[in-house]
């Protein structure tokens, strides 16, 4: 009778601790006019005509008054590089990883083949944008050591006067920005990963998707997968925290409509209005 009596208590000495593992960051101001745009994936691209992550793509959504998401990794020789691929294969043709290239060699390869467009360095597209649109800054981990990235990152947005956010989906990165640059606005990347076809699911992963890694991150927000917005863990950070949410990559209209119980979205393919209407999830 008494093992039996242990049981339920044990369960709910299990989710007590569940809940304060999970628990994320504060709701802060900062955060709340970050969630106020809308992001253009990768700039306002076009295909060929436009391609992503490129100067003129980032113009573009200047001028329309979009928020801009960004990828970043480093070069062969230490310099933050605006590219989302980890080979050069898709957009320019070549079998290199962008990490055995230096920024000089990086800034040689032309996008789709266009002789006006190389790969930019974070520190051009700081420049091109200069605090005109808020940035989301997306720290792609990949083979670079976290560390590293992180510090090369921040070298150059320590000097920039614009707002912006960073994310990641490496809990790490996120986490060291918390620690060392705790007034940034930072957002942790979700999905159901193990929906994903033909990915292999780690540990990393297993706990991201349960929101186990906000215990060293408390982040600022949620940039969650819209596919899955029905995942019990999401599902579980909206009852009891009402986090803030980012919604990615949403390709149309009808997606948005469906995305609209989350704060802001992060699109593609279609040009929605610039700014949220101030919802609360």
């Amino acid at each position: 009778m008494e093992l039996l009596l242990l049981i339920p208590g044990g369960l709910l000495l299990l989710c007590l601790l569940y809940v304060c593992l999970t628990k994320p960051g504060r709701r802060r101001e900062k955060a709340a006019e970050l969630v106020a745009f809308r992001y253009a994936h990768r700039g306002l691209h076009r295909g060929r005509e436009v391609p992503e992550n490129s100067l003129q793509a980032f113009r573009a959504a200047c001028e329309a008054g979009y928020g801009i998401e960004l990828d970043v990794q480093l070069s062969r020789d230490g310099v933050p590089m605006v590219f989302h691929d980890g080979t050069l294969m898709r957009l320019c043709g070549r079998e290199d990883r962008v990490g055995a290239l230096t920024a000089a060699e990086l800034s040689a390869c032309r996008l789709y083949g266009r002789a006006d467009t190389g790969v930019p360095t974070l520190a051009e597209v700081l420049a091109l944008v200069d605090g005109r649109v808020p940035l989301l800054v997306e720290l792609k981990s990949g083979t670079s050591d976290i560390t590293t990235l992180a510090e090369q990152t921040v070298r150059l947005l320590d000097d920039y006067r614009g707002f912006y956010g960073i994310e990641s989906f490496n809990p790490y990165v996120v986490a060291w920005f918390r620690r060392h640059r705790p007034e940034v606005v930072r957002g942790q990347l979700t999905s159901r990963f193990s929906a994903w076809k033909g990915f292999k699911v780690s540990l990393r992963h297993c706990l991201i998707q349960w929101y186990l890694t906000n215990c060293i991150t408390r982040p600022d927000f949620l940039s969650h997968d819209y596919r899955f917005r029905d995942a019990l863990p999401f599902r579980c950070q909206r009852k009891l925290y009402r986090p803030y949410t980012m919604a990615w990559t949403v390709s149309s209209p009808q997606e948005a409509e469906a995305c609209a119980d989350f704060d802001t979205i992060i699109f593609e393919g279609f040009t929605p209005p610039t700014r949220t209407t101030g919802h609360e999830n």
